[in-house]
C-alpha cells in the first residue's frame, strides 16, 4: 500500500468552526435530488423479486457488507428478525471466512450490500457461501456488468441507482447508505403488509422499550386498585374527604354508590373552584353536589396507550381516568403520572 499523507486541521488555533443554515440548505437540496434520482430510476421488478425472495426463503436470511454498508446490513438484519417471520442475522464477511460461515446451511439466503459491487471481502465470501448451498442476492449501486463483479456471482442483483454522494469529495458514503437503508426498510414494510403482521405479533418481539410498552401494556397493568383508590360516597361532606383527596396521589375522588358503581369524580381543581365560588358554604356541601357526573372512563383491558390518548383528547386534558367494568363498577384508576412512570 502507498503512504497516506499526514493530515492536520486547516483551522487557526482558537477559531470556532460554525455551520449555518445557509450552509445546510444547498446540501439538503442536493441530497433530495440524489434521493429523487434513486426513486425515479429504481427497477421495481428487481425490488419485488428481492422482497419475494425474503418471503420465500426456506432457511435463514443473512445480511453482510463491509464498512458503512456492513452497518446498514446489520440494521436490516435486525429489523427483519424483529418481525418474527424468519431467522435473520448479520454475517461479518471477514469472520465468515474464519469459521462463522459454519452458520450458513443449504437453502439459506445471503444478501450482500456493496456500493461498488467490487468489495474484495464479499467477492471472497460469495463462492464459499455458494458452496454451502446458499442463495445469493447482491444490492449494489453499480449496475450489473464489468463494473460490478459481485453481480456476476449472485443469483440476483438489485441495482440501487446512485447519482452522487453529497460528500464534498464525492467519496464518503453519505447518500449511498441512505439509499440502502431506505430501500431495505421499504421492502421490510412491504413484507409486513404482505404477511399481514398484526400488532400483537409485532409486540411479541418488542417486550421492552417504549414501542413494546405501548403495544403490550394494558390499563390493568399500570392502574391503581383496591386500597389505593380514593373512594367516597356522594353524601360525604367535601371537607371530610380532604385527606382522602390528597393522600392517594391521584388528585381526585371517585364518587361511588354502595355497590361501587361510579357516580362521578371530584378533583382538587373542583375543590379550588368550589371554595372560590362558595366560600364558607363549602362546609355544608356534599361531594355529590359538586362532582362531575360525566367523567371520561376506560376499561381494564384497554391498551395503556389508549388511556393516555383519552386523557389528552379535547376539550381539555385530564390527569386520570376511572377504570370501570361493563356494569360501570369501579375497579381501578389510571393516572398520567403512572403512565409516564411506566415509560409510556
Amino acid at each position: 500500500m502507498g503512504s497516506l499523507p499526514v493530515s492536520s486541521p486547516e483551522c487557526a488555533p482558537g477559531r470556532r468552526v460554525t455551520v449555518a443554515a445557509s450552509d445546510l440548505a444547498p446540501l439538503f437540496g442536493a441530497q433530495r435530488r440524489h434521493l429523487d434520482h434513486f426513486f425515479d430510476r429504481l427497477d421495481l421488478s428487481q425490488a419485488a423479486a428481492f422482497a419475494q425472495a425474503l418471503v420465500d426463503a426456506p432457511g435463514a436470511v443473512f445480511f453482510t457488507g463491509v464498512g458503512k454498508s456492513g452497518i446498514v446490513a446489520r440494521k436490516l438484519a435486525q429489523t427483519l428478525a424483529s418481525l418474527g417471520f424468519t431467522r435473520a442475522g448479520f454475517l461479518s464477511p471477514v469472520d465468515a471466512l474464519h469459521g462463522d460461515i459454519g452458520s450458513v446451511f443449504p437453502g439459506d439466503l445471503l444478501v450482500l450490500l456493496s456500493k461498488s459491487g467490487a468489495s474484495d471481502e464479499l467477492l471472497a465470501l460469495a463462492p464459499c457461501a455458494r458452496a454451502k448451498g446458499a442463495h445469493l442476492i447482491s444490492l449494489t449501486s453499480a449496475a450489473s456488468g464489468a463494473d460490478c463483479p459481485l453481480a456476476a456471482v449472485c443469483d440476483l442483483n438489485v441495482h440501487l441507482p446512485l447519482q452522487a454522494e453529497v460528500c464534498p469529495f464525492g467519496l464518503a458514503p453519505v447518500t449511498s447508505t441512505a439509499i440502502q437503508m431506505v430501500f431495505g426498510d421499504t421492502v421490510v414494510a412491504a413484507i409486513m403488509e404482505a404477511r399481514r403482521l398484526s400488532r400483537d405479533q409485532y409486540a411479541s418481539n418488542h417486550p421492552a422499550g417504549k414501542i413494546g410498552k405501548s403495544l403490550i401494556f394494558k390499563v390493568k397493568d399500570v392502574m391503581k386498585k383496591q386500597n389505593e383508590l380514593p373512594l367516597c360516597k356522594e353524601g360525604d361532606m367535601i371537607m371530610d374527604q380532604l385527606t382522602e383527596l390528597t393522600s392517594k396521589g391521584c388528585g381526585c375522588l371517585l364518587v361511588v354508590d354502595d355497590e361501587y358503581h361510579l357516580i362521578g369524580t371530584f378533583t382538587d381543581g373542583d375543590l379550588r373552584r368550589t371554595l372560590k365560588a362558595s366560600g364558607q358554604a363549602i362546609f355544608n356541601l356534599t361531594v355529590g353536589e359538586m362532582c362531575n357526573r360525566h367523567p371520561r372512563t376506560i376499561t381494564a383491558d384497554a391498551m395503556a396507550v389508549q388511556a393516555m390518548e383519552k386523557m389528552e383528547s379535547p376539550p381539555s386534558p385530564v390527569q386520570f381516568l376511572p377504570v370501570v367494568d361493563s356494569n360501570n363498577v369501579v375497579c381501578g384508576i389510571i393516572t398520567l403520572h403512572g403512565l409516564v412512570s411506566a415509560g409510556l
